[in-house]
């Protein structure tokens, strides 16, 4: 038996876009309450909300069956957090602040087997493999792991070409906060020149073959990313969705001149 396919990777090898919402509320139930919204992916965030390997493991295991494919980025391109989260079943990996090509190709063979990777052989541990009973799994595994790397600097930006041109990375994902912050825009990623950084971006991405990503909580922003050609975008967060939505019933039921709550353009 094979390892099982990833749908994640499938659609964007088929050039269809996925639409995908921010989970960070680090909760295994709110994770699954999202699950069921209808989104493509859902992205379980390890870097600025509390989470660790269990946690997101549980968080990973909340989605997994639903509609939603879990990815999960971690806090740092670690290639012992990569092998653990890896064991565990994800099979779509964000990993941050990506700068150099030397970096990529470290994060590439941090998730394959020997003789193409690092990754440990240990799977019969783990649950990617059912625990032993996917008899297939480590000659498999390599082909439904789907890599993506996250430019979020000016130094990424320049490396952008060399990044996209390995083989086993299959997307890079634009941070439009941490970009604008790096080029002196710091909660202005709606700037002109990012913007114009982004779509230079994405030109260059899909040259080299790759997924071009974003995340942006400006429904404004998300269809002009779109319309620059994103093949994967999240276009809010459970927390700020949380906090709009509270807010506003508040607002509404106490009679209070009902306002969106102010928009939060910070790092994602």
């Amino acid at each position: 038996m094979p390892a099982p396919k990833n749908p994640f990777k499938a659609a964007l090898r088929e050039n269809r876009f996925q639409l995908g919402l921010w989970v960070a509320l680090a909760s295994p139930y709110a994770a699954e309450v999202v699950s069921g919204s209808g989104y493509d992916w859902l992205l379980i965030d390890g870097e600025h909300a509390p989470n660790d390997i269990p946690l997101l493991a549980a968080q990973f295991r909340a989605v997994a069956s639903s509609t939603s494919h879990p990815m999960v980025r971690l806090p740092v391109g670690d290639t012992v957090l990569i092998k653990q989260i890896l064991d565990t079943g994800v099979q779509t990996l964000l990993i941050p602040m990506v700068e150099s090509a030397a970096q990529a190709e470290q994060l590439v063979r941090a998730t394959r087997y020997p003789p193409h990777g690092v990754r440990g052989v240990g799977a019969a541990l783990g649950r990617a493999s059912q625990f032993g009973r996917i008899g297939d799994y480590l000659h498999t595994a390599n082909d439904e792991i789907c890599l993506i790397l996250q430019i979020e600097s000016k130094a990424g930006l320049a490396a952008i070409d060399e990044i996209a041109a390995l083989d086993g990375v299959d997307g890079l994902f634009i941070g439009p906060s941490d970009l604008a912050a790096d080029m002196g825009f710091l909660g202005q990623p709606g700037h002109p020149q990012v913007r114009d950084a982004i779509a230079d971006a994405f030109v260059r991405i899909a040259r080299a073959g790759k997924a071009r990503g974003i995340m942006t909580l400006d429904l404004d922003q998300a269809r002009d990313y779109r319309d620059m050609g994103a093949d994967f975008m999240a276009i809010g967060t459970d927390v700020t969705a949380l906090v709009r939505a509270t807010t506003m019933l508040r607002q509404a039921f106490v009679g209070e001149a009902t306002q969106t709550p102010k928009k939060n353009e910070s790092g994602y």
